[in-house]
């Protein structure tokens, strides 16, 4: 399916020169930060400059102030606390955090993470009542928890406070919980809405650290564990959760827990210097396999590991784990195909969703993004298991996945989620009458430019624009993600020099030129589109990111390829 090229260009003219001449930086780099609301030298210096310090006041979330107080008590008073937490990396790094941040305090707690085939997301009864058994004054839970009304009544019918830490989109009805900690909430005034439950928890323990008149790096030294939470999570990166992944990647590239370094050896990242995407694409996936396929809690095993030949059995466990994720995955995506070359319809089917017998649970959501990024449809992969279903949504930009389901409740036994990503439950006679409201609220709210799949492109760049001075400054845009992507940019009318090639796993290599300037340029899995580059002729267009290679001890500016005509 060919892309439709977008030039944001969020500006005018004349603010775009009058910004450019107040930072002292190049029209497109003003540009670049214009298409991200950074549109004041303020907002542009705190953007440059994430620091910690730029963090907000905790104590001005809804409910934190209880939350901390019977935190503090629990501490002082050496209670029992356990920690709820959820399967994904979000959740194990969230349980991870506060176990490591209450161990500190000389308090050990413990930690309950519900097995994904019994029990499913979230608090459930059967994990309320394990708890219960344990003899636990106090339950927190991390990224779960603030739809579970149920659950927290029970809780409290059985004499064990709670706290409730989430990030997810509250219902109808707030838990009756002894604090619930969510910036989502109606009621809460706090300043940043997106922060992952990784983030919550972080805010929730560097309250409780300003209560105890802590030195900050008692807390800080835990933001290793927010980047890795935060990045996996796909929030936006911008305003605090920027601050927190930037300051929470410098911990990270010098981390001194055990689980990390055994997770990044073996995984392949040696003592590079790691990124926003090489959590998303290469640690994630290991710490989230173990919670798809069996017990999470050995990812939490991992990430608060104290002894290293430990911790490198764990990592050693998940990568033979993430690698019969992999297969799984693999398998069930081929089947999704077959059944959609038999069924599909591009006309009628605006949403995709298909329902199976014996899928595995662990890896729907994948496949689900798999489809999506295939078909561009918001797609829902149904696991079947006699007469019900587990599913996961995936959407496209622009389409509130979440919004559509809460359109089909009644179709459905629960949903929880995201505007992009969500989960559900569902009496496998209800599938049809899910994908015919599905695709009913998606024929009223997606029209067909919506469907054909964008190249957002920050403006137009000359070659001899890119230099040194041009790569430090888009260095400073980094960490990157949603709201804060890589910049990309287009390039009008260049020669191609050479013999193009196909290297490795079909990614294509050339080299362009644009008046005196020659640059090397490779579109990754972009062999396909050889045929469309024509040596000599000066009529290339292409859009871009720009990278620095590292060979051989040499460093040379790259063009990333997208998409060429």
């Amino acid at each position: 399916m060919e892309n439709k090229w977008i030039i944001v260009e969020k500006f005018d003219l004349f603010q775009l020169a009058s910004f450019a001449r107040e930072l002292h930086v190049p029209e497109i780099i003003a540009g670049t930060l214009l298409n991200r609301g950074v549109d004041t030298f303020e907002k542009a210096r705190s953007f440059f400059r994430p620091e910690i310090s730029l963090l907000h006041d905790p104590f001005t979330m809804c409910d934190m102030e209880k939350a901390v107080d019977r935190v503090v008590n629990a501490v002082r008073n050496k209670e029992k606390i356990v920690i709820y937490g959820d399967y994904d990396v979000d959740g194990t790094t969230s349980v991870a955090l506060l176990y490591l941040f209450l161990l500190s305090l000389g308090v050990k707690p413990l930690f309950y993470i519900p097995d994904r085939m019994k029990e499913g997301y979230g608090l459930s009864p059967d994990g309320i009542r394990e708890i219960h058994k344990w003899d636990a004054d106090l339950i927190i839970t991390v990224d779960c928890g603030i739809t579970a009304v149920e659950e927290v009544a029970l809780a409290n019918r059985l004499g064990i406070d709670i706290i409730v830490s989430d990030h997810h989109e509250p219902g109808e009805k707030i838990p009756g919980a002894l604090a619930v900690l969510n910036p989502k909430r109606k009621d809460c005034d706090y300043q940043f809405k997106e922060l992952a439950g990784v983030g919550v928890a972080f805010k929730l323990i560097q309250g409780v650290g300003e209560t105890l008149n802590l030195d900050p790096d008692a807390y800080h030294r835990f933001l290793d564990l927010v980047a890795i939470g935060s990045a996996a999570d796909i929030v936006p990166l911008m305003g605090e959760n920027r601050i927190l992944v930037n300051a929470g990647l410098k911990r990270l590239n010098a981390s001194d827990k055990v689980g990390i370094k055994a997770i990044i050896a073996s995984s392949g990242l040696g003592k590079r210097n790691l990124n926003t995407g090489q959590i998303v694409f290469t640690i994630a996936p290991r710490i989230n396999a173990v919670g798809r396929m069996g017990n999470a809690a050995r990812a939490v095993n991992l990430l608060i590991a104290d002894s290293q030949a430990q911790a490198n059995n764990i990592a050693t466990i998940l990568e033979a784990v993430n690698r019969d994720r992999r297969d799984i995955d693999e398998d069930t995506f081929n089947q999704a195909l077959g059944i959609l070359q038999q069924s599909y319809n591009r006309e009628r089917d605006k949403i995709i969703v298909l329902a199976q017998e014996n899928w595995h649970p662990g890896v729907i959501g994948i496949v689900a993004s798999r489809v999506v990024e295939k078909y561009y449809r918001p797609t829902v992969m149904i696991s079947l298991d006699n007469g019900t279903g587990k599913g996961s949504a995936r959407s496209i930009p622009g389409f509130d996945i979440y919004q559509a389901l809460k359109t089909c409740e009644k179709s459905m036994l629960g949903f929880g989620g995201h505007k992009y990503a969500a989960g559900l439950s569902i009496r496998s006679e209800q599938v049809d009458d899910l994908r015919a409201g599905l695709n009913e609220y998606a024929t009223a709210h997606l029209d067909e430019d919506a469907l054909i799949p964008q190249m957002r492109i920050d403006g137009e760049v000359k070659l001899d624009e890119i230099d040194a001075k041009f790569m430090r400054i888009l260095n400073l845009f980094a960490p990157f993600g949603p709201q804060n992507m890589r910049p990309v940019f287009m390039g009008k009318n260049l020669q191609v020099v050479g013999s193009p090639q196909i290297v490795g796993n079909n990614h294509l290599k050339f080299k362009v030129k644009q008046n005196s300037k020659v640059m090397d340029a490779i579109g990754f899995n972009l062999g396909d589109l050889i045929y469309r580059i024509e040596p000599g002729r000066k009529n290339l267009d292409m859009v871009f990111g720009i990278d620095e290679n590292e060979y051989m001890g040499r460093t040379s500016i790259q063009l990333r390829v997208k998409d060429l005509r």
